[in-house]
């Protein structure tokens, strides 16, 4: 028995010949094209720029008590869509309530799994486009939500989806570059 603990002695303090360096950091590199924005072409209320990067743009009449549509915004490179939804605020100022509470309420669901939910606001008087970009940090579900509208006629919202888990720090590169891109549909809405 003392056989074997010797040579376990002597194999331990052999193998502990030399000293453990650990690996230096390192990030993955992910390279995404540069963003070049191109006008849609869609017959809807409003136009605005997506990145030549989207493979499509699909568009759905949507069933509600006001003109609405669907919009899904594709990015398979990236595995993640933006999804937008129109409602027609017909001058109504009930319904300009309504879909703005709707949209807040949406952004603070995430706040279970947020660390944090910092606003941006966004104003556009020449082209009577005011709203909110949320970035919601965390292993969240839709890690940015906007909405934009004129107050009287158009209502717009939009969030962010990615086709994996929820993990933070995976997603983060691809979720800036797609935050970059809906701040430029916020940026570029012209209402017809």
């Amino acid at each position: 028995m003392r056989s074997y603990i010797y040579l376990l002695l002597i194999f331990i303090c052999v193998s502990c010949g030399e000293d453990y360096k650990p690996k230096p950091k390192a990030f993955l590199r992910l390279d995404y094209l540069e963003a070049k924005y191109v006008e849609t072409k869609l017959n809807l209320p409003f136009t605005f720029e997506t990145n030549v990067m989207v493979e499509s743009v699909s568009t759905k009449k949507m069933e509600a008590t006001t003109e609405s549509y669907g919009i899904n915004i594709d990015y398979p490179a990236l595995k993640g869509t933006i999804f937008l939804t129109y409602k027609a605020i017909e001058g109504n100022r009930k319904n300009l309530e309504d879909f703005l509470r709707d949209a807040q309420k949406f952004t603070l669901e995430h706040t279970k799994k947020a660390d944090e939910i910092p606003r941006f606001p966004y104003e556009n008087k020449n082209q009577k486009v005011y709203g909110m970009l949320s970035v919601v940090k965390g292993n969240v579900a839709s890690p940015a939500q906007f909405y934009v509208t004129d107050s009287v006629n158009h209502f717009l919202t939009g969030s962010m989806y990615f086709n994996a888990k929820p993990n933070y720090d995976s997603i983060l590169p691809a979720s800036h570059y797609l935050q970059k891109d809906m701040r430029r549909i916020m940026e570029t809405i012209r209402w017809k």
